[in-house]
């Protein structure tokens, strides 16, 4: 039957392009491979959460209830998201910060010679068993206390 066959093609065509929808999307972000990071806070409490490859760490602490603030939402603006990677052995896998990044780490409360923004760090096979601390504090010029949600 042509319409069949046309739907067979039109599936191969979707899975190989990478285009995929609906429940096929679902199952297909479920197999995506995850990295192991865990994340230290301020008082030494670790969890331990399984990281999607390709999600930012800012977007990880927040689908984990991670306290990492990201006022900006990842846009590059502030410098809340302001993680320290624990081990030089995984700092030195990042990607050089952009000078966007820089400018905001400048900002940023208690830098370190391995601090990075959460929302820059992005999960990648060779990050599997990174470590991240987050600061005591952060630098958000909005109202004391206050802790964007992502929306």
């Amino acid at each position: 039957m042509v319409l069949s066959r046309f739907s067979q093609l039109g599936a191969r065509f979707l899975k190989e392009s990478g285009i995929v929808t609906g429940k096929a999307q679902e199952e297909s972000s479920e197999q995506k491979e995850k990295i192991t990071v865990t994340f230290v806070d301020k008082d030494g409490e670790e969890k331990v959460i399984q990281v999607p490859m390709g999600m930012s760490m800012l977007e990880a602490a927040h689908e984990n209830d991670i306290e990492l603030e990201g006022a900006c939402e990842g846009s590059l603006a502030c410098s809340t998201c302001h993680v320290i990677v624990m081990d030089m052995e995984y700092y030195n896998k990042l990607e050089d910060p952009a000078d966007e990044e820089n400018d905001m780490l400048d900002l940023a409360f208690g830098l370190t010679e391995t601090s990075r923004l959460g929302c820059q760090v992005i999960a990648k096979p060779e990050l599997d068993g990174m470590r991240l601390a987050l600061p005591a504090a952060t630098r958000n010029f909005a109202v004391d206390g206050f802790v964007p949600k992502p929306h």
